[in-house]
């Protein structure tokens, strides 16, 4: 297994490591940290008619199975959209998947998308919150207003827009990468899942910005 070439980044005497499976290990937590995920999306739209390869979700699954026995992570926290939308056939890969960790903590912080009944979730020994305050870090799905990030109670962790960088090549050509986007109080993650769009996003000259390559995570000076 290829494992690419990760990144240490330390905020607020934490120990993170960037992954280019675009999540976060937290050392200190035993704990892996990803952002929309939207398993279940490509059976949404295969419902809807619109031919799109079943493997995909299966591999976003294969990829965290991955992180999971690389890492040896005590829990995994999921920042909202772990799953796209009404539950589909997707939903028992998940469950089969789960049966495989059964020891391992799962939380979620509900997104917009997380519209399944806390029933299903529960039964799975998966726990729900709207927000979770984890050692400094404070967990959300949707990034803040600088107005509420002066009243969060930690550092904030979130995901739902699915950042981006643009980088301009000499010749002008341009790509956008997705990446970690970490401002003064609030780092906003990079959407797991294969089969998300991603936004280039506006950033101040004080962010720390890393870009996710195929392979490697690349800080942008």
């Amino acid at each position: 297994m290829n494992t690419g070439t990760a990144v240490d980044f330390t905020l607020l005497g934490q120990d993170l490591l960037l992954l280019p499976q675009k999540a976060i290990y937290w050392k200190q937590e035993k704990a892996l940290i990803a952002a929309d995920v939207h398993l279940g999306k490509v059976g949404h739209f295969r419902k809807a008619g619109i031919a799109i390869p079943r493997d995909m979700e299966q591999n976003d699954l294969a990829v965290l199975s991955d992180l999971i026995y690389q890492h040896q992570p005590e829990k995994i926290i999921f920042l909202g959209d772990f799953f796209h939308s009404d539950m589909n056939t997707d939903w028992d890969w998940f469950i089969l998947w789960r049966s495989q960790f059964p020891k391992l903590e799962i939380i979620l912080i509900r997104g917009n998308h997380d519209i399944i009944a806390d029933r299903h979730y529960l039964k799975l020994n998966i726990q729900l919150h709207h927000e979770l305050l984890v050692g400094p870090f404070l967990m959300l799905h949707h990034p803040q207003t600088d107005a509420d990030l002066q009243q969060a109670a930690g550092y904030v962790f979130c995901g739902h827009i699915h950042p981006g960088v643009r980088l301009v090549g000499k010749g002008r050509q341009q790509i956008t990468l997705p990446c970690f986007a970490f401002a003064a109080k609030q780092v906003v993650l990079p959407s797991f899942g294969k089969f998300t769009g991603k936004v280039a996003i506006r950033s101040n000259k004080t962010d720390r910005i890393f870009a996710v390559l195929q392979d490697k995570v690349l800080a942008i000076d």
